[in-house]
């Protein structure tokens, strides 16, 4: 069972549900060739992908190609559906560091054949999570420093302010679809800068206000 827990605390939060966010900056759209959608684009990772401060990733042997993508990370604590954008930041309980792993060649063929992404987004160890800070912690959640370092070179550097979909409009439109449970995960898209990592490098996230995770590739 994986856990989310918030600094200062006593409760832990199973987690659920982890609802990813693709295609939410502009540059990031950019730089992989994309097309800006109309709609956020949702993807999915089992709470099994999820590791913490100071543990591995393993990419898996049928892929060569695993890129980083820091995101910042909702924890939801109060669930609903059809919740409305004025009231959707009062749903969380609160925010954390996380890094999307994408294996880019595995995920580029799933693509070319019209085909899933999952085996792409969520092998095991695909979703490093750092512990969460209380959601009245942070007085903007959409001006927020987003950077990623590996091997102490800082590869992304954004901010959350650059987001297309909002984060009062992406819990809204998440719980049209999904019922939204305490536990639940969402992680609402990585800036430009995405690259790959290799075996023996480490990766620094660090999100301002919210913390910084650190994990190591076996």
């Amino acid at each position: 069972m994986k856990t989310a827990r918030v600094k200062g605390a006593a409760k832990e939060y199973r987690i659920g549900k982890i609802l990813c966010i693709g295609r939410n900056y502009a540059d990031h759209i950019k730089e992989l060739g994309n097309e800006t959608p109309e709609r956020p684009v949702i993807f999915m990772k089992p709470a099994s992908s999820v590791i913490g401060e100071g543990e591995e990733i393993v990419i898996p042997p049928y892929s060569s190609d695993c890129h980083h993508e820091a995101e910042l990370a909702l924890l939801i604590g109060t669930g609903g559906s059809n919740i409305p954008p004025a009231q959707a930041l009062g749903h969380l309980a609160g925010y954390g560091v996380a890094i999307d792993l994408t294996l880019r060649d595995v995920q580029a063929e799933q693509k070319k054949k019209g085909l899933p992404w999952e085996i792409a987004k969520g092998f095991d160890t695909a979703c490093p999570l750092s512990d969460f800070v209380p959601a009245g912690a942070v007085a903007d959640p959409q001006a927020l420093t987003i950077t990623l370092s590996v091997n102490g070179v800082k590869r992304q550097d954004g901010s959350t302010g650059l987001m297309i979909h909002r984060i009062p409009e992406l819990i809204s439109y998440l719980s049209s679809i999904f019922t939204l449970e305490p536990g639940d995960l969402v992680l609402t898209g990585t800036p430009a800068g995405v690259g790959p990592i290799k075996s023996g490098d480490s990766v620094v996230a660090e999100i301002t206000q919210v913390g910084r995770l650190q994990v190591s590739v076996k």
